[in-house]
């Protein structure tokens, strides 16, 4: 049986200091979320320690990792030079990349930075919303979230975050699809991890335009993925929309935006198919 019991490391970069783990063996995958921490891809992670030598981190500023400046907004440009100096350290690359929700936003823009340093990036449901028709509508309730946390804090803003992104919401009658339920632990968690995805991190991932050509230029190969059963959702459709930009078909993988959570098993082998997959490019 492969070790999938994680070893925990930290690396500076300019104005932080990253917490990561590894485990398995292989070819080296790096799981990015952005805010969710390393946590989250536990599950994922130990399903494929078989195949790869999974690497998951916590951004700067969430989770374990620290950074210097703690008043300042978190781009994804910047931390994608964080993922660029953390792949650097583990050998350069190139690796494949597993990124959800803002932490496939954060792939993308390394690829854009770094094309050399990923071979293939699974971009699952990035919330691109300047990609769609309605973005002007759609920023505007992002706007309305980031005052609402302003004014009235943190759990209201993620009541309106939830149920304007199609997120967390109550389950259809008679539904028995697997759902995610955090421990007391998870949930004290991603309370302090809400609070700096609300002041830092909501905007600068959310209103992220990617560069669209400089993605279809590189050699890097990119598989939009999307949740089978998240349809209609807000990052259902930026992934769909990403899709569409760059000349491809999104690809559905296992469950809704957690999927990978709910199910790491049964969607750890759809990601393990396409990253056996041979790129086009």
């Amino acid at each position: 049986m492969p070790d999938s019991d994680p070893s925990a490391h930290a690396l500076d970069v300019p104005g932080a200091r990253l917490y990561y783990e590894r485990r398995g063996t292989g070819p080296l995958l790096l799981m990015i979320g952005s805010p969710m921490d390393s946590t989250g891809f536990a599950g994922l992670a130990s399903a494929l320690a078989g195949d790869y030598t999974v690497v998951t981190y916590d951004p700067r500023c969430i989770g374990n990792s620290s950074r210097d400046d703690t008043g300042q907004d978190v781009t994804p440009g910047q931390q994608a030079d964080d993922v660029h100096r953390l792949l650097s350290a583990l050998g350069g690359g190139p690796a494949s990349v597993f990124g959800s929700s803002g932490g496939a936003t954060v792939g993308l823009a390394l690829v854009t930075a770094h094309p050399g340093q990923v071979r293939t990036l699974v971009a699952h449901e990035p919330p691109l919303v300047e990609l769609l028709p309605d973005s002007a509508q759609v920023c505007a309730q992002f706007e309305d979230i980031y005052d609402t946390y302003r004014a009235d804090g943190a759990d209201k803003a993620m009541q309106k975050f939830l149920a304007h992104a199609g997120l967390g919401g109550a389950p259809e009658p008679g539904a028995d699809a697997p759902r995610w339920e955090p421990s007391p632990e998870q949930l004290a968690r991603m309370r302090a991890t809400n609070e700096a995805f609300l002041a830092h991190l909501l905007r600068p991932t959310t209103y992220y335009q990617p560069d669209i050509e400089a993605l279809k230029a590189s050699p890097t190969r990119i598989v939009v993925a999307r949740g089978a059963t998240s349809a209609g959702t807000l990052p259902n459709r930026t992934a769909v929309a990403l899709a569409d930009r760059l000349g491809t078909t999104a690809v559905d993988f296992p469950g809704d935006h957690v999927g990978f959570m709910v199910s790491p098993e049964q969607f750890g082998r759809v990601l393990r198919q396409v990253l056996s997959e041979t790129p086009s490019k």
